[in-house]
């Protein structure tokens, strides 16, 4: 056919040919685009060539509204953005399933629309001709599949083309029978000679789904959910299961009790009948009814007791049941998540052509000659991870190229192969994938790296380091090894970048490097983000997460050695002083602990790639599975945190990298703990008792809780601590004594009725010992009558409540008492 040859500098049709009709312009646009088009070979792949077609059947709709946006306003960015990310799209799906002429007509299209954006002052018929190229890809599209031509492609028929050494995919739709050039096809090409032969190749690909990715990521979200849910069940399903067993103790001694009354009221009964024989009189009848009443009770009381025992072993019955469909259901609901899951994951050699184009530009730009080489790109990653890595992995394989690899003189005057490899190798490990980048260069530049921290501030002088230490120091902002800025190296930007983003995941890097061998770098990176191990830790009130794989150890010390920890600012660890903190100063939470020491106190040990820090926690909680939520953009910037989970309790928790807290904040938590331990100094110091109160808030007044009812401790330990008070309990006082062995409170709550040792018994042990006569005693009691207050007062309790007490009332007392122990003499 005719055809105008395509412009050399833009392939955009002219205004001018848009002016004179849509149907001239498109006929136009065909004849420019597919004047040396249609002599690319088609390569289809019948696998992949459906899904392209779908995916093309969902941009196109979308172009051709950005495409209306765009009309409506030439000068805006978004909708011309919009176009060419769909056009970028179905380029890159086209020439992976083999269409080079579909693939061709789309790239030409985006340089198109490059250079009308070039232009200054963008008019509505330069949009047009763009959408005229559209439609020509559109129309391309239709041929492959065998679609009949659109009427106004049809208005100036063609006579027929010339026989063309090119094969076609679909028979052209004007031509009565196959092209005699569709039966020349090239070894190794698929060139179908009918449309039939698409609709097999759809009907071998008809069990492949494509799912929107924000769909499959809210459907993980949900199955999350579902999970939290069901761990929510298993709690209150404990929770039922521990009051059930209360229940059948209880009905198991109230069987006893009731054993004991009856056996007690068959006795009085024959004890009283004897003694009426004796007397050789008549059985007072009234006095017989009334045993009588009584053993009908003790009867009525039994059968109530079966009848609760009926009840008790429902409830166990339906118990039981609960218990197997739940655990029934968390493998249901784990099955579920894991195949959800493997939908998110895609294997590493799904980004290996981006990877091996990053080299070759590399190595062209450099003039070296680079090979690289990828072992274990089979292994499966979830796709948001590999997706935000995939910049920090070009970075890396540029810096092997620009800094390891030597240029070609050098690696002959060292015996090496004059083309460097680079290689990516690829592992699981465990709940983790390992992918290291490896170079056969010089090795890191040890010498240049010090010089360059020295310049930067990072290090002194005078300081000495180990060869991993001055390797390690290539994450350092601003440290580079190159002797020139050039595009490729030389700002000292983005090895640190490369750091954050893998301690943003929970991952850690390693580096090791051997000089003329080459450099390594290792990455651990978890497997998925979507559910994770955590351990979690308690600081205080607050509940943290850790993920498990920077945890490498939990040690328990005693007060001694944390004390000479806080000291030094390290922990000695397998012979390693290991960077050490108070982990409440980490998260500028609290400056100490509100912890009483004890012979056993844990320090967690983290790990990432070669670092360690030792922290010190108020409790370790355990280990669990938690589903991850995404951070939102006001808390992905925040230094450490990882992610947040929302916990079986409903508690939300954020999940933190302690490495990473400690390597932003470790100096400032070190002043926030170094001055709290100089005030708490100041406080005890007898010469400057002005400072008493300064460690008030870290050292919170002891409230001694004296009850036998666990019921009033627990409530009366929530209500204090609320107000910030350390809470010691007994359960009678004989317990109560034991306790004020330990530690001396500041103000003693005790009941008066409880066993072993009443409450009376207990102050008068009290106000009998010198060192603790003058300490107050509060009594809480049912007990108001006059002579109970009375008594109370002749030993020497200080107040008398009776109950139900008013809060405010006893927090005013206590507040007064504990003020007046902080009050220097």
């Amino acid at each position: 056919a005719p055809a105008t040859a395509p412009e050399p500098a833009r392939v955009k049709i002219a205004p001018a040919a848009v002016a004179v009709s849509a149907a001239a312009a498109a006929a136009t646009s065909l004849a420019s685009q597919t004047a040396d088009i249609a002599n690319l070979r088609d390569r289809v792949d019948p696998d992949l060539f459906p899904i392209l077609v779908e995916e093309a059947e969902e941009l196109f709709p979308l172009m051709d509204k950005a495409l209306g946006e765009w009309k409506a306003n030439p000068a805006a960015v978004e909708p011309r953005e919009q176009v060419l990310r769909a056009l970028h799209t179905i380029k890159g799906s086209a020439r992976m399933a083999g269409a080079m002429r579909f693939g061709e007509m789309a790239h030409r299209t985006e340089a198109a629309i490059g250079a009308v954006a070039a232009e200054e002052g963008i008019s509505t018929a330069d949009v047009d001709s763009i959408k005229a190229n559209v439609d020509d890809l559109q129309a391309l599209l239709n041929e492959m599949l065998g679609k009949p031509a659109e009427a106004p492609k049809k208005v100036e028929p063609a006579p027929a083309p010339a026989p063309e050494p090119a094969p076609q995919v679909a028979a052209e739709s004007q031509a009565p029978a196959p092209q005699p050039a569709a039966a020349a096809v090239h070894a190794g090409d698929i060139a179908p000679p009918a449309p039939l032969s698409m609709v097999q190749a759809r009907a071998a690909a008809s069990q492949v789904v494509r799912v929107r990715s924000q769909l499959l990521d809210r459907m993980l979200t949900q199955a999350g959910e579902v999970l939290t849910t069901r761990a929510r069940l298993d709690i209150g399903v404990a929770r039922l299961r521990t009051a059930l067993d209360d229940l059948t103790g209880n009905l198991d001694r109230l069987r006893q009790q009731l054993r004991d009354v009856e056996m007690q009221a068959e006795s009085q009964l024959q004890s009283r009948q004897a003694l009426a024989r004796d007397d050789q009189r008549n059985f007072d009848p009234l006095e017989f009814d009334r045993f009588t009443r009584l053993q009908e009770l003790t009867r009525m009381m039994a059968e109530s007791v079966n009848d609760v025992a009926t009840v008790q072993r429902g409830l166990q019955r339906s118990v039981e049941v609960c218990e197997n469909d739940l655990a029934a259901q968390a493998r249901q609901s784990r099955e579920l998540q894991q195949d959800l899951l493997r939908t998110r994951m895609i294997e590493f050699e799904s980004i290996a052509e981006r990877l091996y184009r990053v080299v070759r530009q590399a190595a062209r730009e450099t003039g070296k000659k680079v090979r690289l080489d990828i072992t274990g790109g089979n292994i499966e990653m979830d796709r948001g991870i590999l997706e935000r890595m995939t910049g920090a992995f070009e970075h890396l394989l540029r810096n092997s190229v620009a800094h390891g690899i030597e240029p070609e003189d050098v690696r002959v005057g060292r015996n090496k192969d004059i083309t460097g490899l680079v290689s990516i190798d690829v592992q699981q490990a465990g709940n983790d994938v390992s992918i290291t980048f490896h170079d056969d260069g010089a090795g890191l530049d040890l010498t240049r790296i010090r010089e360059k921290a020295i310049q930067k501030g990072v290090i002194t002088a005078e300081q000495q380091l180990s060869d991993d230490e001055l390797a390690r120091l290539v994450f350092a902002s601003g440290v580079s090894t190159a002797a020139k800025v050039s595009e490729l190296a030389g700002r000292g930007v983005g090895m640190d970048v490369v750091r954050a983003e893998v301690q943003a995941l929970g991952g850690r890097i390693e580096i090791s490097t051997k000089p003329g061998e080459g450099s390594s770098f290792r990455l651990l990176l978890p497997l998925t983000m979507a559910v994770t191990h955590v351990v979690m830790l308690r600081v205080g009130d607050v509940r943290i997460g850790v993920p498990a794989n920077v945890v490498e150890i939990v040690r328990r010390v005693g007060d001694e050695q944390m004390q000479q920890a806080y000291r030094d600012r390290t922990y000695n660890y397998a012979g390693e002083d290991i960077p050490f903190y108070w982990s409440g100063a980490l998260l500028q939470h609290s400056t100490r602990s509100a912890e009483p020491p004890t012979r056993s106190m844990p320090v967690v040990i983290f790990r990432s790639a070669a670092q360690r820090v030792a922290v010190h926690v108020d409790e370790v909680l355990g280990n669990q599975e938690v589903v991850v939520k995404a951070l939102g953009p006001q808390l992905s910037t925040l230094p450490g945190l990882v992610a947040i989970t929302t916990l079986a309790s409903g508690d939300v928790a954020l999940i933190y990298n302690p490495v990473a807290l400690a390597s932003v904040y470790g100096e400032e938590a070190h002043r926030i703990t170094q001055t709290a331990e100089q005030a708490a100094a100041q406080a005890a110091a007898p010469t400057a008792p002005t400072q008493t109160a300064v460690a008030a808030p870290d050292l919170e007044p002891l409230v001694l809780v004296v009850d036998d009812s666990i019921t009033v401790r627990r409530v009366t330990q929530r209500m204090l601590q609320r107000e910030g008070f350390r809470v010691a309990m007994a359960a009678d006082g004989l317990q109560g004594l034991e306790r004020l062995q330990e530690e001396r409170p500041a103000v003693v709550l005790s009941d008066i009725e409880m066993p072993r040792m009443d409450g009376f018994d207990f102050v008068r042990n009290i106000r009998a010992d010198a060192r603790m006569a003058d300490l107050p005693v509060i009594m809480i009691t049912s007990r108001i009558a006059e002579k109970h207050r009375e008594h109370a007062k002749e030993l020497g309790v200080n107040h008398y409540l009776g109950k139900p007490y008013s809060e405010e009332a006893l927090l005013a007392l206590i507040r007064s008492y504990t003020e007046k122990a902080a009050t220097p003499a």
